[in-house]
């Protein structure tokens, strides 16, 4: 199954302000983390040059994620074993009054419905007893970058797209004169460090910001939920929202080459519990088929319910599981034209325990149709951020047909006053209304069923509907 795109968390341009160049980076003694027999440990590497690419490491404990959401510019991870990994390939030149090229990280729990398993995630805030970590980086001595966790919180102990609730980010180090979002507005001794606070909200979340003094590369035991508690007391994290996503990595406007983590972990539990969750989520209802096309069916259900929280849900074709989601949906490509199949769907939640088999729904996908030599295509649009002026939005591109694809554009005519200014994973243009986009070098090329993303930012004023698109292929 293709893993579905991280997807980016905006910034607002000019809103990243510079500051002075700051004294070379220099490493925190205290905070300095030896190497560990395992952290020198030969292992093959592993890489990704994909813009949206995904690795599972450390045998699937975590996930690392390019993201490399705003630049076109070749990126590639390198995974050397455990948790290590590089950024081996980046020469990002944005400039630091706008959002970052990218965001290479590692992350447990769930990202936009893309969840790790037996993540201890999501716990409520205020039955969270325990979030412990330690990171050890390689920060290059040249470009514009931060070295930060990223822990989101949500309303809902799941959610497939942007969370609602808080985003807190954690500062390590960064280079080149850039800054937190929002504004400075006080100081902390949380988690036994000195900290600068930053806040600031965006359309749908807040962001607090917690920027280690003096800087270092390496922390050990860090008493992360130290640092929520201190965020709760300042009325940035509702308590009862849920942290679903703990995530470590950086993001870089200028270079990054050489950027690196050697070892990294992350852990939660909930308070007297020692993760010792044991009472599966209810079995999900309503199973029902909500369309097929030659090669797909796609599938909708309601939510199961959970003593601690509902973190994703397994589909199961016949009794082989296809599929993992974080939503209530869940779409099967890659099926056979005029063919039955049945479905059944179970809730699993972060302990990793599992509820029976929901009742059976059979599927049967359409008469099969080439459409000229196999080539056909569809696309998705979906608005990613909103603030009332502006947006970023996603859109998702399916190879519908039987042959691979060369390449693929997609158009459509906006309904309203809709401008793009910028986008990323394909060459965009805007006439008026009417908008083209079209695949680039790296991304034409999709297998049947596969997809890929590209996105965008723009402006508007009075309504944001989206536009009907149409796909086309070679």
């Amino acid at each position: 199954m293709t893993r579905p795109p991280a997807r980016p968390r905006f910034r607002l341009p000019g809103r990243i302000r510079l500051r002075p160049a700051a004294a070379a980076l220099a490493a925190v003694a205290a905070l300095l983390l030896p190497l560990t027999a395992a952290q020198s440990a030969h292992a093959d590497p592993v890489s990704t040059c994909a813009p949206q690419g995904t690795l599972p490491v450390a045998g699937g404990e975590y996930t690392l994620q390019a993201n490399e959401w705003n630049s076109t510019a070749q990126q590639c991870l390198t995974a050397t074993g455990g948790t290590a990994w590089s950024l081996s390939t980046a020469n990002f030149n944005l400039p630091t009054n706008g959002a970052p090229a990218t965001y290479p990280s590692l992350f447990k729990g769930c990202h936009w419905g893309d969840c790790t398993p037996n993540s201890g995630l999501p716990i409520q805030v205020n039955k969270l007893g325990s979030a412990v970590s330690s990171w050890s980086t390689v920060q290059p001595a040249s470009g514009a970058y931060d070295v930060a966790y990223d822990l989101w919180i949500n309303s809902t102990p799941t959610t497939a797209g942007q969370p609602d609730g808080t985003e807190i980010m954690i500062w390590l180090n960064s280079r080149g004169g850039v800054q937190p979002f929002g504004g400075k507005t006080g100081t902390s001794s949380a988690a036994g460090h000195g900290w600068d606070v930053w806040t600031g909200r965006q359309t749908s979340w807040k962001i607090i910001s917690y920027v280690l003094q003096g800087g270092g590369t390496s922390l050990s035991g860090l008493d992360v939920k130290a640092l929520i508690d201190d965020a709760v007391s300042r009325g940035s994290v509702d308590p009862a929202h849920y942290l679903i996503d703990a995530e470590a990595g950086f993001e870089v406007w200028q270079g990054g080459q050489g950027l690196a983590t050697t070892d990294f972990s992350f852990s939660a539990s909930t308070a007297g519990t020692g993760g010792g969750d044991t009472q599966a989520p209810t079995v999900p209802g309503g199973l029902t088929v909500t369309g097929t096309t030659a090669t797909s069916a796609s599938l909708s259900w309601s939510a199961a319910t959970d003593n601690v929280g509902v973190t994703g849900y397994d589909v199961y074709r016949g009794g082989t599981l296809v599929g993992t989601t974080a939503g209530t949906s869940y779409t099967d490509s890659g099926l056979t034209a005029a063919t039955a199949y049945t479905y059944s769907v179970r809730a699993r939640d972060a302990a990793g325990n599992t509820s029976a088999a929901s009742a059976a729904v059979a599927a049967t996908t359409a008469t099969g149709s080439n459409g000229g030599g196999g080539n056909g295509c569809s696309a998705t649009y979906a608005v990613s951020n909103d603030w009332g002026s502006g947006f970023t939005a996603d859109v998702t591109v399916a190879n519908t047909g039987t042959a691979a694809t060369r390449s693929w554009t997609v158009t459509w005519t906006y309904p309203g006053s809709q401008r793009i200014t910028n986008s990323w994973n394909a060459t965009v243009g805007q006439s008026g209304a009417a908008v083209t986009a079209s695949s680039l070098a790296y991304n034409g090329a999709l297998a049947p069923s596969a997809e890929t993303h590209f996105g965008f930012q723009g402006t508007y004023s009075g309504t944001n509907a989206a536009p009907v698109l149409t796909c086309t292929a070679t």
